[in-house]
């Protein structure tokens, strides 16, 4: 009868302590500049599912994708700062779709103790960071979008000033030029460099000094679609002395689920939770970026039923 009991006990302790309900590891790529959004919405996330552990990986957005379609690393879920990238390196062998969701704009940041501090304006930018004394940072476009958009935006400076002096800003201080924007951050604040370019979003949530940028070179406004087409920048492709061209487009962040996702039913629930106005996309918002949901996409036909809602379909939105 004690073993009897003993058995009934041990079960009743096993049925107790099995977890239920969402667990294991969830594996998320993300641009660097989501970072601060993505800790917070993790943990949000962990609060209603305690027995999954998100585990968040920073990169450039391109510097992601090239770890799964290069390195085959595991993934869940991937969040770009350019919605290209997913459309570019992901589909349709690795994803099937792709939501956007939120916008952003090029800024330039610094301390108080960067120099010329006091006179830089968005008219004259270019100029200080022209100067020989003055050093900059910025990020590679080889593995950060923020690094193409900061040529493109130097680019596009040019051509609307018809100075393409200007262009020679971005031949001084390679030795600066980090794998993503947010590596930028220690050098600035350690007085090492005098300005990065930087997302406004990253900038007002570090409590950085920045300069905000006339909308014709920021890359924030759909309406100049057109005009930003101007500025083209050529990236490292997967084969040596291959390019990838790339146009300068409007800002546009989005995510996607991997096809082969580990744990796949986590992605899923995250995603659910990711695009909640009281809850993701709630945390986006307050982190300084804009929701552009629904925005148009060419893969709507492939998002799950239950994501339709926050995307619309691309052919029937031509406008």
């Amino acid at each position: 009868m004690t073993f009897a009991i003993g058995f009934q006990s041990c079960q009743n302790t096993n049925k107790k302590s099995k977890p239920k309900g969402l667990q294991g590891n969830l594996i998320i790529f993300h641009a660097g500049s989501l970072s601060v959004p993505f800790r917070l919405i993790a943990k949000e996330f962990e609060k209603e599912n305690p027995n999954v552990d998100v585990l968040l990986e920073a990169a450039g957005s391109v510097a992601c994708a090239r770890k799964i379609t290069d390195l085959n690393k595991d993934c869940d879920i991937m969040a770009s700062a350019d919605y290209q990238v997913i459309d570019r390196f992901l589909i349709p062998n690795y994803a099937g779709w792709n939501i956007s969701f939120a916008a952003n704009e090029m800024a330039i940041a610094f301390t108080d103790k960067s120099k010329s501090a006091n006179e830089i304006t968005n008219k004259n930018w270019y100029e200080i960071l022209a100067k020989p004394e003055v050093i900059y940072g910025r990020s590679d476009p080889n593995s950060d979008p923020c690094g193409y958009r900061s040529v493109m935006t130097t680019q596009l400076t040019a051509l609307q000033e018809g100075n393409p002096e200007i262009l020679k800003i971005l031949d001084k201080d390679h030795n600066y030029i980090r794998p993503k924007e947010v590596d930028l951050l220690g050098l600035l604040e350690a007085n090492a460099i005098d300005y990065i370019f930087i997302y406004k979003s990253v900038a007002t949530q570090h409590h950085l000094n920045y300069i905000t940028l006339n909308d014709s070179i920021n890359l924030s406004n759909s309406d100049l679609s057109d005009w930003y087409t101007n500025a083209k920048v050529n990236i490292a492709g997967k084969k040596p002395r291959k390019y990838i061209s790339l146009i300068g487009s409007p800002m546009v962040y989005s995510i996607t689920q991997l096809k082969n996702a580990p744990n796949a039913e986590a992605a899923t629930a995250f995603l659910d939770f990711f695009f909640d106005t009281d809850k993701g996309m709630k945390i986006i918002e307050e982190q300084g970026q804009t929701s552009i949901i629904p925005a148009i996409t060419s893969s709507y036909n492939q998002i799950p039923e239950n994501f339709k809602k926050f995307a619309l379909d691309s052919n029937k939105n031509t406008e």
